[in-house]
């Protein structure tokens, strides 16, 4: 194992906890309906902290030592339009509502890295985008932001 991976589990071991504490403190984890806020932000951030442990103790393999940490030529150049259409995704959340923001966030990932067809990435997209909506603002009743379109 590599100093950068026990660098970067100890960093998500951390975050994770301080994102549970974060949740549990002010939010309710269960409520008289059911699950509160804080139920999926502390299971989330028990899966990253499992995660983070089994990267900490897990056996360093001879083959990862010629392993690149970063990723060089097509693999970091698909590693910057991942971080730029992310960071355009989170701008974009107020002014177009999180329905159409993540569908064509979710669009454009498919079709520009994964090149995808563009019947299978329109389908995908909004099935993902219906299915968030229906999970977040139906059924647990979890106010979205709104865009120009009501959705």
């Amino acid at each position: 194992m590599t100093r950068a991976d026990r660098i970067t589990a100890a960093v998500l071991l951390a975050f994770s906890a301080a994102f549970a504490v974060g949740a549990l403190k002010y939010y309710p984890y269960w409520g008289e309906g059911g699950p509160g806020s804080a139920f999926l932000p502390a299971w989330l951030a028990g899966v990253m902290a499992l995660l983070a442990m089994m990267m900490l103790v897990r056996r360093p393999r001879t083959a990862d030592a010629e392993v690149d940490w970063l990723p060089r030529g097509d693999g970091a150049k698909r590693l910057v339009v991942v971080l730029i259409a992310t960071i355009l995704y989170v701008a974009a959340l107020k002014p177009l509502g999180m329905i159409l923001a993540s569908a064509i966030y979710l669009a454009f990932i498919m079709r520009y890295l994964g090149r995808h067809r563009w019947w299978l990435t329109a389908t995908v997209a909004i099935a993902t985008a219906a299915g968030n909506w229906a999970l977040f603002e139906y059924w647990l009743k979890v106010p979205f932001p709104m865009g120009p379109f009501g959705f």
